[in-house]
Protein backbone atom coordinates (compact mmCIF):
# COMPACT_ATOMS: atom_id res chain seq x y z
CA UNK A 1 0.00 0.00 0.00
CA UNK A 2 1.24 3.36 -0.76
CA UNK A 3 0.85 6.25 1.53
CA UNK A 4 1.81 10.04 0.93
CA UNK A 5 3.08 12.27 3.87
CA UNK A 6 3.14 15.73 3.65
CA UNK A 7 4.75 18.57 5.64
CA UNK A 8 5.86 22.76 5.32
CA UNK A 9 2.65 23.83 4.94
CA UNK A 10 1.85 26.94 7.60
CA UNK A 11 0.70 30.83 7.43
CA UNK A 12 3.26 32.98 5.79
CA UNK A 13 3.45 37.09 5.12
CA UNK A 14 2.83 38.05 1.17
CA UNK A 15 6.31 37.98 -0.23
CA UNK A 16 7.37 34.92 2.07
CA UNK A 17 8.45 31.16 1.00
CA UNK A 18 7.43 28.01 2.44
CA UNK A 19 9.02 24.41 1.39
CA UNK A 20 6.61 21.64 1.32
CA UNK A 21 7.75 18.10 1.28
CA UNK A 22 5.79 14.36 0.64
CA UNK A 23 7.16 11.46 1.28
CA UNK A 24 6.33 8.67 -0.97
CA UNK A 25 6.04 4.99 1.08
CA UNK A 26 5.36 1.57 -0.03
CA UNK A 27 5.56 -0.76 -2.87
CA UNK A 28 5.88 1.62 -5.98
CA UNK A 29 6.79 -0.12 -8.81
CA UNK A 30 7.10 1.78 -12.48
CA UNK A 31 7.10 5.05 -13.79
CA UNK A 32 6.06 8.21 -11.61
CA UNK A 33 5.16 11.65 -11.50
CA UNK A 34 5.12 13.25 -8.70
CA UNK A 35 3.11 16.82 -8.29
CA UNK A 36 1.37 19.17 -6.55
CA UNK A 37 -2.22 20.09 -6.52
CA UNK A 38 -3.98 22.80 -4.77
CA UNK A 39 -7.63 23.75 -3.35
CA UNK A 40 -8.87 26.82 -2.29
CA UNK A 41 -12.65 26.77 -1.21
CA UNK A 42 -15.01 27.16 -4.07
CA UNK A 43 -12.75 26.43 -6.56
CA UNK A 44 -11.71 22.99 -8.43
CA UNK A 45 -8.29 21.31 -7.43
CA UNK A 46 -5.67 22.46 -10.21
CA UNK A 47 -2.12 21.46 -10.89
CA UNK A 48 0.61 23.87 -9.36
CA UNK A 49 3.73 21.90 -10.41
CA UNK A 50 4.64 18.87 -11.25
CA UNK A 51 7.79 16.39 -12.31
CA UNK A 52 8.92 13.11 -13.75
CA UNK A 53 11.30 10.52 -12.85
CA UNK A 54 13.95 11.68 -14.90
CA UNK A 55 13.14 15.36 -13.81
CA UNK A 56 11.68 17.26 -16.01
CA UNK A 57 9.27 19.79 -14.29
CA UNK A 58 5.42 21.27 -15.56
CA UNK A 59 4.44 24.42 -13.89
CA UNK A 60 1.27 26.17 -14.19
CA UNK A 61 1.49 29.89 -15.18
CA UNK A 62 0.87 31.17 -12.06
CA UNK A 63 3.47 28.82 -10.13
CA UNK A 64 6.83 29.85 -13.05
CA UNK A 65 8.79 32.31 -11.88
CA UNK A 66 8.31 31.76 -8.43
CA UNK A 67 7.84 28.05 -7.24
CA UNK A 68 10.50 25.39 -7.50
CA UNK A 69 9.34 21.52 -7.94
CA UNK A 70 12.30 19.06 -7.42
CA UNK A 71 12.51 15.44 -6.25
CA UNK A 72 14.78 12.70 -4.44
CA UNK A 73 14.18 9.31 -5.81
CA UNK A 74 16.71 7.58 -3.70
CA UNK A 75 13.89 8.88 -0.90
CA UNK A 76 10.56 9.02 -3.31
CA UNK A 77 10.57 12.70 -2.23
CA UNK A 78 9.34 15.64 -3.95
CA UNK A 79 10.06 19.21 -2.83
CA UNK A 80 8.06 22.51 -3.78
CA UNK A 81 9.66 25.59 -2.90
CA UNK A 82 7.61 28.41 -3.21
CA UNK A 83 8.71 31.98 -3.21
CA UNK A 84 7.42 35.58 -3.40
CA UNK A 85 3.86 34.04 -2.08
CA UNK A 86 0.97 35.74 -2.64
CA UNK A 87 -2.73 35.89 -0.71
CA UNK A 88 -4.15 34.23 -3.86
CA UNK A 89 -1.62 31.37 -3.10
CA UNK A 90 -3.65 30.32 -0.14
CA UNK A 91 -5.22 27.13 -0.25
CA UNK A 92 -4.89 23.89 0.79
CA UNK A 93 -1.66 21.93 -1.04
CA UNK A 94 -2.19 18.06 -2.17
CA UNK A 95 0.30 15.53 -3.19
CA UNK A 96 0.08 13.38 -5.56
CA UNK A 97 1.99 10.14 -7.40
CA UNK A 98 1.00 8.94 -10.49
CA UNK A 99 2.13 5.36 -11.27
CA UNK A 100 2.55 3.86 -14.70
CA UNK A 101 2.88 0.14 -14.68
CA UNK A 102 5.65 -0.52 -17.65
CA UNK A 103 4.52 -3.65 -19.22
CA UNK A 104 0.64 -2.84 -19.10
CA UNK A 105 0.83 1.13 -18.91
CA UNK A 106 -2.22 0.93 -16.39
CA UNK A 107 -1.85 4.22 -14.73
CA UNK A 108 -2.68 4.61 -10.24
CA UNK A 109 -2.48 7.70 -8.75
CA UNK A 110 -2.37 8.24 -4.69
CA UNK A 111 -3.14 11.33 -2.40
CA UNK A 112 -1.94 13.01 0.36
CA UNK A 113 -4.16 14.18 2.90
CA UNK A 114 -3.18 17.79 2.18
CA UNK A 115 -1.28 21.04 3.46
CA UNK A 116 -3.00 24.04 4.39
CA UNK A 117 -0.94 27.17 2.76
CA UNK A 118 -2.19 30.37 4.37
CA UNK A 119 -0.93 33.83 2.67
CA UNK A 120 -1.88 36.52 4.55
CA UNK A 121 -0.69 39.67 6.76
Amino acid sequence: QVQLEESGGGLVQPGGSLRLSCAASGSIFGTTVMGWYRQSPGKQRELVASITSGGGPNYADSAKGRFTISRDNAKNTVYLQMDSLKPEDTAVYYCKLEVTIATTLWKYDYWGQGTQVTVSS
